[in-house]
């Protein structure tokens, strides 16, 4: 069976090339395999296939026409391909339960009714040429992942509230106590409470939120408060380095 013509790779070109890049490149093997510049079979053939991919492909308006067909036949291919997958799978059910009739048929008795040990033969001849009796295909395995692989989130030390990971968690704490200050949080078991309220009662709550990436917007508030609270203090600067122009105070 002869292979069809694909102008684009004749031509050396990318299908999403523009038209002029076609046309110079039609030139350029032209100028390569003509018969006055280059003798042979080969390079004839060559030159053969170059005119005919121009042909189709070196107008614009049948360039056109081509790329629509060759999507059309694209899309019939992979129609028939598995058209051709879902034969073969039917052949192949198909093939299974006419075994499973044979074994029916084969114990009926002399009445023309079917004998109790052929009705379980065909039961199980037919049950177990599908594997699954709804047709489903078996569950995908889990995936396989290291032993060491984590969510990215600490749950260990810090304060750490496991109440904060869903959203059942929100507003667990209750109505805020009183006397706000500081920012309020729109989130977490202390939702609607100020930073001050829950420093009052729950610091560790505050270190945590200090550590953490949405605790981000509230450092300095935070900072303020574990500072205030004995929690946090900066360390003794020794003398003589207390000049350097960019070292951390």
């Amino acid at each position: 069976m002869t292979t069809p013509l694909d102008p684009y790779k004749t031509l050396q070109v990318d299908s999403e090339a523009e038209d002029e890049v076609i046309v110079a490149a039609y030139r350029r093997l032209a100028r390569k395999y003509h018969p006055d510049v280059t003798a042979g079979a080969e390079a004839a053939a060559r030159m053969t296939a170059i005119n005919a991919a121009w042909e189709l492909i070196g107008d614009p308006k049948k360039r056109a026409a081509y790329d629509r067909e060759r999507l059309v036949r694209a899309a019939m291919s992979r129609s028939s391909r598995g058209a051709g997958a879902g034969t073969g799978s039917a052949a192949g059910s198909g093939g299974a339960a006419s075994g499973g009739g044979g074994a029916e048929g084969s114990g009926r008795g002399p009445s023309g009714g079917p004998s109790a040990s052929a009705g379980g033969t065909g039961t199980s001849g037919a049950t177990g040429s599908s594997g699954n009796a709804s047709g489903t295909p078996p569950p995908r395995p889990p995936e396989t992942v290291s032993r060491d692989w984590t969510s990215g989130r600490s749950t260990v030390g810090g304060g750490y509230d496991a109440s904060m990971r869903t959203a059942d968690g929100d507003g667990a704490a209750g109505p805020p106590p009183g006397n706000p200050s500081g920012s309020i949080l729109n989130f977490g078991r202390y939702s609607g409470w100020s930073l001050g309220e829950i420093a009052r009662g729950d610091l560790e709550y505050i270190e945590w939120l200090d550590r953490t990436p949405i605790g981000r917007p509230y450092r300095e508030e935070i900072d303020g408060i574990l500072r205030r609270t004995g929690r946090r203090r900066s360390a003794e600067i020794d003398p003589k380095d207390r000049r350097g122009l960019f070292r951390r105070r």
